[in-house]
């Protein structure tokens, strides 16, 4: 993402976390990554005023205590939250999970592709898509 603010990766997966970490790590995005195993901590990362937002959300669908919708229903009413960009990073292609994440705001929806180096291009496409995109400044009100 090339601007050194926090992606938050809200992630159950232990495994889906740490594919993550080093698809990160081998293609040199340095952004500081911050792992929530669920849309509850999360949120109250997120909710914490001490922390920075971060300027992305990879988000996964199937989660326990709080799953990627109900996050999204919460995170997207929060108006200090809703500018925050959120790619959904899933194995879900359940329609319903893809009509409803766009319907409540996502930038996109990602499948995870089980062999690593499909994963990689996927999250290559991430990064040169929010490397290039210029967003609003995210602030706290």
């Amino acid at each position: 993402m090339h601007n050194n603010k926090t992606i938050l990766l809200v992630e159950d997966d232990a495994v889906d976390a740490m594919t993550v970490r080093r698809a990160f790590k081998d293609l040199q995005i340095n952004n500081p990554l911050h792992h929530a195993e669920n849309g509850e901590q999360a949120l109250t990362w997120l909710r914490d005023p001490t922390i920075k937002l971060p300027c992305l959300i990879l988000l996964d669908m199937n989660m326990p205590r709080m799953n990627g919708t109900e996050f999204l229903r919460e995170a997207k009413a929060d108006a200090c939250l809703r500018k925050i960009p959120v790619v959904v990073l899933t194995t879900s292609e359940e329609e319903r999970d893809r009509t409803e994440s766009f319907n409540l705001g996502v930038a996109g929806y990602m499948l995870k592709p089980v062999d690593y180096s499909q994963f990689i291009d996927v999250v290559r496409i991430i990064d040169l898509y929010w490397t290039l995109n210029k967003l609003a400044p995210l602030e706290r009100p």
